[in-house]
């Protein structure tokens, strides 16, 4: 290697500013607008770009007033300007001193031709929807492991709802195999019944980079999702076609976590201020209580017992002597009535009619009593039964009254 003749990178690095910005001094450049962002002194920074190749582009504050429109991206615009080296980082970009419109661009083309046909077949429509669950158990998300969406949902639910279980169903969420590979985990989700609800998404980029949030395959792998879904592509600015298929759309993966989590946080909300009222409103009882109560003493309260006690048990002896005196009268009647029935019913007896002198006549024949002597015959052989002993007789005369 020849040492006699080399260049430092500084040096390498003014050669080619003065060969760029002096060739192309004034260019005039077609592209469609990619990454459009405005900051927050004014400037704006974006990149041009078509099938082939991109260039970075800026427009300084001064000259983005005089626009009458304001970029976005997917439009295709026409460029005057020049070429300029920033030689911090090696790179070169257009300053771009005027913009016009020149048409739309054939990415965002393409993503309103699918949209306009996907909404015609239904998938979009508001009555398709699922509602999130109010308290999910278990949060599902779709995004790469390692982006910055990933830890921004894990951190918002880590703090507004700390009990919801988090499975993290990786895949790429740039580049051609980033649709796929999502419809595919949100397959797979469903198939297991894996989750509650599925959050999808990833940080901001330019819009190709979120192309694949905008595939049929995965917007028809949403829409046929059994569990609920919530689309959380890019910053609050940015859209994909997930977003319309979607039973809910949040701006950031963040915003998606808050909303998975709104009502844990509504009713640990809740808890806590009725938890409050309900301490507040029995330490003001308490301390009522406590004034009520001051006044009193144990002997003063023991008189007040008394005093209320007393009355009450004299009463109740009173009712009770009398009680006991109409018991002992009802007895006493009862017993009386009781005696009466008893001789009512020894005079009645056969015995004590025998007693008196009475005697049973029956015929020998069949034992029955003979109640006239018209039942009976001359001859016929009597049985006469006196309280004591037994006397056999024979009739001789039979007289009947008159």
């Amino acid at each position: 290697m020849d040492k006699a003749h080399h260049f430092s990178v500084s040096e390498l690095t003014e050669l080619i500013r003065a060969h760029l910005e002096g060739t192309f001094a004034s260019i005039t450049v077609e592209g469609e607008v990619s990454n459009y962002r405005p900051s927050s002194t004014g400037h704006a920074y974006f990149t041009l770009k078509d099938t082939g190749a991109a260039i970075a582009a800026v427009m300084f504050k001064n000259r983005r007033r005089s626009l009458s429109f304001e970029p976005r991206d997917g439009m295709l615009l026409r460029v005057r300007g020049s070429l300029s080296v920033y030689s911090q980082r090696g790179t070169y970009q257009i300053i771009c001193e005027e913009l016009e419109l020149a048409g739309t661009g054939d990415i965002l083309l393409l993503l309103e031709k699918r949209k306009r046909a996907l909404a015609a077949e239904g998938l979009f429509d508001q009555d398709r929807k699922k509602p999130i669950p109010r308290f999910p158990a278990t949060v599902g998300v779709v995004s790469s492991p390692t982006g910055a969406a990933v830890r921004d949902i894990l951190t918002v639910l880590q703090r507004r709802a700390a009990g919801i279980r988090v499975i993290i169903l990786p895949a790429p969420v740039q580049g051609t195999e980033a649709a796929p590979s999502m419809v595919r985990r949100i397959e797979q989700a469903n198939a297991w019944n894996m989750a509650d609800v599925l959050i999808l998404g990833r940080g901001g980029g330019s819009l190709e980079d979120l192309l694949p949030f905008s595939e049929e395959t995965l917007v028809r792998a949403v829409a046929a999702s059994k569990i609920p879904v919530v689309s959380a592509v890019g910053h609050e600015i940015d859209w994909a076609l997930s977003d319309f298929v979607a039973d809910l759309r949040a701006p950031t993966p963040s915003a998606a976590a808050e909303l998975v989590s709104a009502s844990w946080e509504e009713t640990r909300n809740l808890l806590r201020t009725i938890g409050d009222a309900l301490y507040r409103t029995i330490q003001g009882r308490l301390e009522k209580i406590r004034l009520l109560a001051k006044p009193f003493n144990r002997e003063d309260l023991e008189y007040r017992f008394r005093a209320i006690l007393q009355p009450r048990l004299v009463r109740l002896d009173d009712a009770k002597e009398v009680l006991l005196q109409a018991l002992g009268e009802r007895i006493g009647q009862l017993r009386r009535r009781v005696e009466l029935a008893q001789r009512s019913l020894e005079a009645g007896s056969p015995r004590a009619i025998l007693e008196r002198g009475f005697s049973v006549v029956l015929r020998e024949a069949d034992g029955k009593p003979v109640r006239s002597a018209g039942e009976l015959s001359l001859g016929e052989r009597l049985i006469i039964r006196p309280l004591e002993g037994r006397i056999t007789a024979q009739t001789e005369e039979l007289t009947m009254p008159e």
